[in-house]
């Protein structure tokens, strides 16, 4: 059984970084899909695909996939630049603001 350890990117509308502290366990996908003839849904037979297991570190994941005896591939995060300006949103509406503020 593969699975795929790795950290969620954040979520690309939004500038916040919810939901991406945790390290995800992820099955890979065992068996094709297949297109259902009246519906025209896929599925497979395959319940694995939809388990997805979060935990506190990646240690904790490789730890966990060691004792279950999956084989586990270990996707590591780019690091992200910190995107802090000086003053920040507030300084837009400063009462001591040197510059002219023009749209």
């Amino acid at each position: 059984m593969r699975a795929r350890i790795y950290r969620p990117a954040r979520n690309a509308m939004t500038s916040g970084m919810a939901k991406t502290r945790s390290w995800v366990l992820e099955y890979a996908q065992g068996s094709a899909r297949e297109v259902d003839p009246l519906m025209g849904w896929t599925s497979t037979s395959d319940t694995q695909t939809q388990v997805k297991l979060k935990f506190d570190s990646k240690e904790a994941a490789l730890d966990y996939a060691e004792a279950n005896g999956i084989d586990a591939q270990v996707v590591e995060p780019k690091t992200r630049k910190a995107n802090v300006r000086p003053g920040g949103y507030g300084d837009n509406f400063a009462t001591n603001r040197r510059a002219v503020w023009t749209h």
